[in-house]
């Protein structure tokens, strides 16, 4: 296995880094103060101005879109590696540098299936102004009735009426429906509930302005408003033309499958991007901070927390990089164990370090003069979405069993 760069990579890996010190960590103070504004303002869902700042500057420096895998745009893209180590470093902002250069979920999912699966007239629409990041646009698969872990559990009815689609039911965590940029949004439904288990549902394109889509809510995370938000939707009698099928009918389980393989590779770097901006705030308290007549770096429990967070996340990185270079060299159902396991170990290992590091900071940790407790927040919902733990786990397992009783 090489996990080194390509060429490309390193190139963009630099120029990443640079646009990280010169504008991204400067913007993140004007990101917050923009945003209170807006809060105050009655406007909590628009984006603070700065991040379109940041984009316009991003695509000057030809960092756009670096999510797009070379199986996918053979011109310009980067393998599941080498973006791998990109994304980590985006981790490291993870409100402003995703979407700064246009690599943020739910996007980059929904334009890889649309890239995968969608019609030239889809690409036109949806695609092509979500690849220049003029709209954003939003998944709908999780429901609140159901337990949705288990993706044939999904109520939510899409049946064929002539030429439409009829959609009914109840979403919820639909992260980013509530930026009034979301546009779009790629929704899940029972297309054949008397069909196989994995051939009942299908995927649709339903615009945010169809008739019948109502944003109940958006919902809080450990009570942090996330400024794209995290929507209660309920879909009564919606009607879209049935050009709006994405794939075909009873494809939709497949299409998540493929949507979420190279997806877990983001979501597990940048995970592991806040781990390592964790430890370097951890590691800067403990030099700084004097208790018992001797810094904190000088006690012995202090230094443990520090050499174990290293350590925790020298392995994950391993096992994620790993599972990227299996994905670039034999397709992700080679990977299925280790994208299962990556899903554990990342968001595990960022949350133990992010904790550490709120246990040496004190009460600091727990309040927002650090974003030590945002971090938190934001990572303990990895452990949920894309599916909880405890799926992953058992996946492992049975992947690791399988082993032994074959043949």
């Amino acid at each position: 296995m090489d996990f080194g760069l390509s060429p490309r990579a390193e190139e963009y890996l630099g120029r990443l880094q640079d646009f990280m010190d010169a504008h991204v960590y400067p913007a993140e103070p004007v990101y917050a103060e923009q945003r209170r504004e807006l809060v105050a303002a009655g406007r909590e869902h628009e984006p603070p101005a700065v991040v379109e700042e940041l984009k316009r500057e991003a695509r000057k420096r030809g960092l756009w879109n670096l999510f797009l895998p070379a199986s996918t745009d053979p011109a310009h893209g980067l393998t599941n590696t080498d973006y791998a180590t990109l994304a980590e470093v985006t981790g490291r902002s993870p409100l402003l540098a995703p979407e700064a250069i246009n690599c943020s979920a739910p996007d980059t999912g929904n334009m890889e299936v649309l890239h995968l699966f969608g019609t030239p007239e889809q690409k036109e629409r949806w695609l092509e102004p979500l690849l220049a990041g003029e709209i954003r646009s939003a998944f709908a698969m999780t429901e609140p009735d159901v337990a949705s872990s288990d993706a044939t559990n999904i109520s939510t009815r899409i049946e064929r009426d002539g030429d439409h689609y009829v959609i009914n039911g109840r979403k919820w965590w639909i992260t980013g429906s509530a930026d009034p940029r979301c546009k779009v949004m790629i929704v899940m439904g029972k297309t054949d509930p008397d069909g196989h288990p994995y051939l009942q549902q299908s995927m649709v394109l339903v615009p945010m302005d169809t008739p019948g889509v109502e944003v109940v809510r958006s919902l809080p995370v450990f009570g942090y408003r996330d400024q794209e938000g995290h929507c209660e939707i309920r879909f009564t009698d919606v009607r879209v033309p049935v050009e709006n099928l994405v794939g075909e009918e009873g494809g939709g389980f497949a299409i998540a499958q493929a949507r979420l393989g190279p997806g877990r590779i983001h979501h597990c770097m940048r995970a592991l991007g806040i781990a390592e901006r964790a430890l370097e705030l951890m590691c800067r308290r403990a030099l700084d901070r004097v208790a018992f007549g001797r810094p904190l770096a000088a006690q012995g429990v202090v230094r443990q927390q520090i050499a174990e967070s290293r350590m925790a996340i020298e392995q994950a990185r391993l096992l994620t990089l790993k599972t990227a270079w299996l994905i670039d060299e034999h397709g992700v159902k080679a990977a299925r164990s280790e994208v299962a396991a990556i899903k554990v170990v990342a968001p595990r290992v960022a949350l133990e370090v992010v904790d550490r590091a709120i246990q040496v900071h004190g009460g600091a940790g727990v309040s927002d003069d650090t974003p030590l407790a945002a971090m938190w927040a934001g990572l303990r919902t990895l452990r949920l979405a894309d599916g909880p733990d405890e799926v992953h786990v058992r996946s492992v397992a049975r992947a690791e069993l399988g082993k032994f009783t074959q043949g």
